[in-house]
């Protein structure tokens, strides 16, 4: 759970990085090498969460791929509440069948153990 909410937050603080430039005030009529510095700022804060996050992950057990695949997941969901908060942009069948598809894969990144 702990390993789960550090990603959560990690990744509110990167989706404002990346994305938060193209609809929110803060970022308007600002230079482009301002706006990239802003985004820096703020995506240092993901570090600082998504570092521990995978740290705490691997050594409770998680393997990479399955620290990695919970994280996009989780990118995605907080994505998908930004761009309908902030962006004003609804989720259409085709990405909602995309994302399904996307949780498949966790189940099966996380629901069989390899072979020793």
């Amino acid at each position: 759970m702990k390993t789960f909410a550090l990603l959560l937050c990690s990744n509110i603080f990167m989706t404002l990085a990346w994305y938060g430039q193209l609809k929110l005030k803060i970022f308007e009529g600002k230079s482009l090498w301002l706006v990239i510095l802003m985004s820096w700022g703020i995506a240092f804060f993901e570090y600082c969460l998504m570092v521990p996050a995978n740290r705490h992950g691997y050594a409770s057990g998680m393997s990479g791929y399955q620290l990695k695949i919970m994280q996009e997941v989780i990118t995605l969901m907080v994505f998908v509440g930004f761009a309908w908060l902030v962006l004003g942009e609804k989720l259409t069948w085709n990405y909602a069948v995309s994302f399904a598809l996307i949780l498949l894969a966790v189940y099966f990144a996380t629901a069989f153990r390899p072979a020793a």
